[in-house]
Order: structure tokens, then sequence, then C-alpha cells
């Protein structure tokens, strides 16, 4: 069994799938159950270096990535700024590619998780 403990996109309101301007994107992380994943891989007292998330999107129906950004920000649960405006009108999906450095006696490892929206650019 595996833990979902991130990342969890905050939508602005439950409401708002549409998006124009400037966006401001976070997500969630549950530090419990992250424990709890570290603990099933092997990495039982393993310390927490590092947390980043990388922000992407790409027009649905499309197969690159574009980098909105990056924020190591927990605190205001990793924020990064999209800017629309320059989008064309349509569906878009938006990627949290959430990634946790972990120290194990002399050695770094990181593990991964995503998370992927759906949601729509009205200018």
């Amino acid at each position: 069994m595996s833990y979902n403990w991130g990342p969890h996109y905050i939508v602005p309101t439950p409401s708002l799938r549409e998006y124009s301007g400037n966006v401001r994107l976070r997500e969630e992380l549950n530090e419990d159950l992250l424990v709890k994943e570290l603990d099933k891989l092997g990495f039982s007292g393993s310390s927490i270096v590092r947390i980043t998330n990388p922000w992407y999107f790409r027009r649905k129906g499309t197969s690159t990535w574009i980098k909105i950004g990056e924020s190591d920000n927990k605190e205001e649960n990793f924020p990064v700024l999209w800017e629309t405006a320059t989008l064309e009108n349509g569906q878009y999906e938006i990627l949290g590619l959430m990634h946790v450095s972990i120290k194990k006696g002399n050695k770094t490892y990181s593990i991964a998780r995503e998370n992927v929206a759906e949601v729509t650019v009205a200018n």
C-alpha cells in the first residue's frame, strides 16, 4: 500500500477551474503520511533535507510539459505564479511534481509524487 502524502492541489475556490491573468498555484502535503511512506520504502529514521515542488503546464491532449516555476516554500504551500494572459484560451493541465530529498547515513536520496489538475484558460 502506498501512502498518498501529496502533492494535493489547492483550488482557490471549489468552483474555480477557469483561470485568466496571473494565477497563484499552491499544493500541500501530509507530513504524517510522508513519514509512513518513507518508512515503507526503507528510509526509517531518515531526515528530510529539502522539499521542492516544480510546476508545469501543457495544453490538454499534448505530450510536452512546460515549466512554470519551482518553489520550496512549504509554509506558503509551494506557491508559483502562472501568467496565463499569453496563452490561447482552452483546456490545460497543470502538473505539480513534488520532490522530497532525504538523508540516510551519509547518502542523499530523492522521492517524488505528482498531481495533475485540469483547468480552463479564458482570457
